[in-house]
């Protein structure tokens, strides 16, 4: 039992000291239990805050548009048995600082989100968190340390220190098992090993077709589905029979055809469907969830990896037609962009590309700002007092959501040079140089706004602007490219994504010899994030039509 400084008494419970009721406090020291952690840990330190006692605090977190109060701040070599604070300077979110928060009656909880030393072949070291195979999510992390809950009463007036020790670590991830029709695939890169000086894993999940058992010398097209890290069946593929109200689907449908993953089972195992394999690939980094498939200064080549490491390796086990002509792309939102991008740099290695709502492709438009001719992320160009301020979301009403400076106030919270593992950091590392000390160089200040024009210049010139590439090298990817393009997303797309699109179909239908021939479908009226026109069983009638379209003659049948 310990005594802290200031007036009142504190009750101990399983090792966590909370204020007694009616008292507050103005900082929050937590302890790293040697129970828990044997040598010195560099990471990120939070200490959460909620009224709502359904879940942990830490799990309540971190959403931009729900997230209950937390603080973070960076702990350096933090040995067990010592002490790193939370205090009045400490960045939080939604409120600013501790004295913001309101008084109140609140669970508390702490965690250390802890970074691996990298030694990467460029020579750089540098700290960040290396995926656990749970898809970069800070709050569930296995090897996390955390607190028990308490309950306290906040009063920012008072100034008592409550004092929190980290006790617990989060487990290991658990991997779904393999069905008949699902399976994991998790590999070794040699090439991100070699980048990043230890080793590194990307994978996949594999959705077989009927037959595939029985039919032992038949080929099949693949399907390609780019997005978020994530362990479940490609197109939310189960075998679990669900139900749907009339009132649910009606809702359902007003915003997008795709179907419930039970409903697209029953046509994917249906007697008369086509016969393709559809692979969600999985490559977390240690800055996001996903590396967007490309080859990357601060993430590495990823893109690489996946064509030359995984594809092949896919192609061999699962009876894959190794040939450009069967090889297709879907994704939405990260993976619409991936989408897009994987056909666009690799018109020689896919052939057609169905990309749904895709990240910003045309950098005049990257959500509201223009990165190349607005000098601030979050206020138009000559703007004057009182300053407007830019939304990165919406509903698709036009209702304000979130404002950029918001979603930047979360992101340098969550963390440090490009570590929050956010929208915005995800960018920076997978578009940009990297700076003098390592990490990626941010496109813009996240508490200025004030936009670099040298990352700016960067992202374009290396490819990662898709409109511009496209019409810079058309006279060399075009007749690879022509026709196989087709890009979708709802004119009111919660992010803003549809301006980029409507750049991109322009860019498009200038270019010449050949021409493009590509598709854009705008979804309205009042379309959001995640409008698709056809159901997911309609898009793989549509590739595998376009397959009978264009193949080489068959491998085996």
């Amino acid at each position: 039992m310990g005594r802290v400084s200031g007036a009142g008494r504190l009750a101990c419970v399983a090792g966590l000291l909370i204020a007694v009721p009616g008292l507050g406090a103005q900082r929050v020291k937590v302890t790293l239990s040697p129970s828990v952690a044997s040598a010195p840990v560099t990471g990120r330190l939070f200490v959460f805050f909620t009224q709502d006692a359904k879940e942990e605090p830490r799990v309540q977190a971190g959403s931009y548009t729900g997230s209950v109060p937390f603080y973070g701040v960076d702990v350096d070599q933090l040995h067990p048995g010592s002490s790193a604070e939370i205090g009045l300077k400490t960045l939080g979110y939604p409120y600013t600082s501790l004295a913001d928060m309101p008084s109140g009656d609140y669970y508390i909880q702490a965690m250390i989100e802890p970074y691996t030393r990298f030694a990467r072949a460029d020579g750089h070291v540098i700290w960040v968190h290396n995926d656990q195979w749970e898809g970069q999510q800070f709050n569930r992390s296995p090897g996390n340390l955390t607190t028990e809950v308490g309950h306290i009463h906040w009063d920012p007036q008072n100034h008592v220190t409550i004092s929190l020790t980290l006790t617990q670590t989060l487990p290991p991830v658990t991997v779904p098992a393999d069905t008949k029709w699902v399976k994991h695939i998790k590999i070794k890169s040699e090439l991100l090993s070699k980048f990043w000086g230890q080793p590194m894993y990307i994978g996949a999940t594999v959705l077989l077709p009927k037959g595939f058992d029985e039919e032992t010398t038949r080929h099949y097209p693949a399907i390609y589905i780019q997005g978020h890290f994530g362990l479940r069946a490609p197109f939310g593929f189960t075998e679990e029979q669900g139900t749907e109200t009339p009132e649910h689907r009606e809702m359902r449908l007003a915003r997008t055809a795709r179907e419930p993953g039970w409903e697209f089972a029953k046509s994917w195992l249906s007697d008369d469907f086509p016969r393709m394999v559809a692979i969600e690939w999985q490559h977390p980094t240690p800055y996001y969830d996903d590396s967007y498939a490309v080859n990357s200064v601060n993430n590495g080549p990823y893109q690489d990896a996946l064509l030359t490491e995984l594809v092949p390796l896919l192609e061999k086990q699962f009876r894959l037609i190794p040939e450009a002509s069967a090889r297709f792309l879907t994704g939405g939102s990260t993976g619409g962009w991936e989408c897009a991008a994987l056909q666009i740099q690799r018109p020689d290695f896919f052939g057609g590309a169905w990309c749904l709502y895709p990240d910003p492709v045309d950098f005049h438009r990257n959500q509201l700002f223009d990165i190349y001719n607005d000098t601030n992320a979050f206020r138009p160009n000559g703007a004057k007092p009182p300053y407007p301020e830019r939304y990165m979301a919406r509903t698709e009403e036009g209702q304000p959501l979130l404002t950029q400076r918001l979603m930047g106030q979360l992101e340098a919270v969550l963390g440090g040079r490009a570590r929050s593992g956010q929208q915005f950091d995800a960018w920076d590392a997978a578009y940009g140089p990297i700076d003098a000390d390592g990490y990626p160089k941010r496109l813009w200040d996240r508490r200025t706004g004030t936009i670099d024009k040298t990352v700016a210049a960067w992202w374009r010139d290396k490819g990662y602007d898709l409109t511009d590439d496209l019409v810079r090298n058309w006279g060399t990817i075009g007749p690879s490219l022509t026709g196989k393009m087709h890009v979708y997303v709802g004119d009111m797309d919660n992010y803003y994504l549809n301006l980029a699109v409507y750049r991109m179909e322009t860019a498009a239908s200038k270019l010449t010899n050949p021409a493009a021939n590509f598709t854009f479908e705008y979804g309205r009226p009042m379309k959001p994030h995640g409008w698709q026109p056809m159901t997911d069983a309609e898009l793989v009638k549509m590739m595998d039509a376009f397959h009978a379209a264009h193949a080489s003659p068959p491998v085996s049948q």
